[in-house]
């Protein structure tokens, strides 16, 4: 499903002007409506309610979760959905439950839910370090992980933690149910998989391996801003101190998250030492390939990819040794 298909859009929204200025940009003849057009509204009590709701509405409907996201879009009227389908009231939608070593979170799991919950701190303690990034705590009382991962933004924290613990993604329609990995989920800026009768329902995080250490860090403008760039990484360690496994992570720099796969490989089966962390945020940096907008260049961006790689990479096997002492 596509928001919208704008990363202009998605750069001028953040730049922090006045609503008024945005919308000058926008709008035929620099109107400044920003309010909602009409649109219907529909609070179900159960999820098959929710899927024949959208399933009335074929492309025409949007899920109202958090709103954090959705509501901002329509008061400046870049989306115009006909039916709003209000799933707060299911409850089903809302847990968090033990997979083994792993845990399955429900779609309405508010962020801050996932900040203090001690399962998500225990057992994946990078998702509850980005939360506190994430905005401010009334943004993060209402914004829900299933809405975020749709909403799919491109400097957004949680899309690229997906990517980094591997999560699989469960959206269900009136087909049923399928279930899909974080990296086919993320398709472009605002443009998910899904389809338009489907909606999240959970999410899976397999668990990690023993001796594993995480690591979270992000540059923004302000606290509170969208990520310039944000990079996430986990390393877990052999019983002879050597790379068992490596993931790294970034977002902020390109129209969806990315793992960076041949810093990962750098890592593997080595031991720790001052040149191969550097080598690796090297080969992080030569990696990828950022956009400039109004908050950051290209360049900068690279850099900080650099520098945050080694520092998340750091920080990150510090506890993978700890864990293993």
């Amino acid at each position: 499903m596509s928001i919208i298909n704008s990363p202009h859009y998605i750069s001028v929204i953040r730049s922090g002007l006045p609503c008024s200025a945005v919308a000058g940009v926008w709008f035929a003849g620099g109107e400044t409506q920003v309010k909602p057009p009409p649109f219907e509204y529909e609070r179900p009590t159960s999820l098959a309610e929710a899927i024949e709701a959208l399933a009335s509405h074929p492309g025409d409907a949007r899920i109202l979760a958090g709103g954090q996201s959705l509501v901002p879009l329509m008061n400046f009227r870049v989306l115009r959905p006909s039916l709003l389908v209000d799933v707060n009231r299911l409850a089903e939608l809302d847990f968090i439950r033990a997979q083994g070593a792993g845990l399955r979170i429900g779609a309405l799991t508010r962020h801050h839910t996932l900040e203090t919950a001690p399962p998500v701190a225990e057992r994946f303690p990078a998702l509850a370090e980005a939360m506190g990034h994430v905005a401010h705590l009334a943004v993060r009382n209402r914004g829900t992980l299933g809405g975020s991962l749709a909403h799919a933004d491109p400097a957004a924290e949680l899309p690229m933690l997906a990517l980094l613990l591997d999560a699989e993604i469960a959206a269900r329609g009136p087909a049923g149910e399928r279930r899909i990995s974080a990296g086919d989920f993320f398709l472009g800026p605002l443009t998910n998989a899904l389809a338009d009768d489907e909606i999240i329902t959970e999410i899976a995080l397999p668990a990690l391996p023993s001796r594993t250490g995480s690591a979270f860090a992000e540059v923004a403008l302000r606290h509170g801003d969208f990520a310039v760039v944000a990079a996430a990484a986990t390393v877990s360690l052999a019983a002879g101190g050597t790379v068992a496994e490596a993931r790294l992570a970034v977002t902020g720099i390109g129209e969806t998250p990315l793992r960076l796969g041949s810093a990962e490989a750098a890592l593997a089966g080595e031991r720790r030492t001052p040149e191969l962390l550097a080598a690796a945020s090297e080969q992080a940096c030569n990696t990828v390939q950022p956009v400039s907008d109004l908050r950051a260049s290209a360049d900068y961006r690279r850099h900080l990819v650099g520098v945050l790689s080694g520092r998340v990479l750091v920080a990150a096997w510090d506890r993978a040794a700890a864990a293993a002492a």
